[in-house]
C-alpha cells in the first residue's frame, strides 16, 4: 500500500503565499509523475501542475507565473509553492502520484485526502 499525505493548506489573504507538501509512504518501487489538482465548490477537479521524475513541469494557464511545483525524489515528496494567491484559487487541493509497488507491477493512480486552501480577506 502507498499513501499520500498532504499538508500546508489554510487561510491566507489575497496576495499571500502558501506551500503545500505531499509525501508518499509505504511499499514503493518507483514514482513517475506527481502533481497537484484542485476542486472548487460546485466545479470539477482540475489540473494545477505536474512534474516528471527528471523535473519537467506542466502548469495550468491560471497559475503560470504564480505557482511553482517541485519534488524531492529521495523523499518521495512533491511541493507546491503558491504565490500571489487570489480568491479564485480557493479550493481543496489534491496530491496525485503515479506509482508502482514492485518492479513490473501496474502503475497505480494515487490520490491524497485533500487539503483546503482558502484565499480571503
Amino acid at each position: 500500500q502507498v499513501q499520500l499525505v498532504e499538508s500546508g493548506g489554510g487561510l491566507v489573504q489575497p496576495g499571500g503565499s502558501l506551500r503545500l507538501s505531499c509525501a508518499a509512504s509505504g511499499v514503493i518501487f518507483s514514482i513517475n509523475a506527481m502533481g497537484w489538482y484542485r476542486q472548487a465548490p460546485g466545479k470539477q477537479r482540475e489540473l494545477v501542475a505536474t512534474i516528471a521524475p527528471a523535473g519537467s513541469t506542466n502548469y495550468a494557464d491560471s497559475v503560470k507565473g504564480r505557482f511553482i511545483i517541485s519534488r524531492d525524489n529521495a523523499k518521495n515528496t512533491v511541493y507546491l509553492q503558491m504565490n500571489s494567491l487570489k480568491p479564485e484559487d480557493t479550493a481543496v487541493f489534491y496530491c496525485n502520484a503515479k506509482a508502482r509497488n514492485f518492479r513490473g507491477g501496474p502503475e497505480r493512480d494515487l490520490w491524497g485526502q485533500g487539503t483546503q486552501v482558502t484565499v480571503s480577506s
